[in-house]
C-alpha cells in the first residue's frame, strides 16, 4: 500500500520532466533551416558544423521558447530593413531589447558548441 503514493509521485515527475523538455520543442522545418543557415555562414568541414550547428539550437532551444526564437529572429531580420518601414523596428525600444538579447543568446550558443563568432560570413 505505500508504493501507491510512490508511484503516483514517480508519474507525476516523469510527466512533469517530460513536459518541460517538449515546452521549447521547435518544429522541425525551424530546426532544419537554423542548421542549414548556421553552416553556411560558418564554414568548415560539413559534418562538423551540422553537429555544431545542431548544438548551437538544441542549446538555444533550451534557452528560450519557439515563439521568443521567432519573435526575436524576426525582429533581429527586419531591423536591417530600410527606410520607414525599417524605423519601426529600429525605433521600438521593445523589439531592440528582443535584437540584444537573440544577438547575445547567438554568441552564447555559438561559443558554447564551439562555432567561431568571430569572422562569420
Amino acid at each position: 500500500m505505500t508504493t501507491r503514493p510512490f508511484r503516483r509521485a514517480l508519474a507525476a515527475t516523469l510527466l512533469l520532466a517530460a513536459g518541460s523538455s517538449w515546452a521549447n520543442d521547435f518544429p522541425t522545418i525551424d530546426r532544419v533551416l537554423y542548421v542549414q543557415e548556421c553552416v553556411r555562414n560558418h564554414p568548415g568541414p560539413y559534418y562538423e558544423m551540422v553537429n555544431k550547428c545542431s548544438c548551437a539550437l538544441d542549446a538555444l532551444a533550451r534557452q528560450v521558447s519557439f515563439d521568443d526564437y521567432m519573435t526575436m529572429n524576426t525582429a533581429t531580420l527586419a531591423n536591417s530593413i530600410g527606410g520607414e518601414r525599417g524605423g519601426y523596428i529600429r525605433d521600438a525600444e521593445s523589439l531592440q531589447v528582443q535584437i540584444r538579447r537573440f544577438r547575445d543568446l547567438q554568441v552564447k550558443v555559438k561559443n558554447g558548441c564551439f562555432i567561431n563568432t568571430s569572422s562569420p560570413r
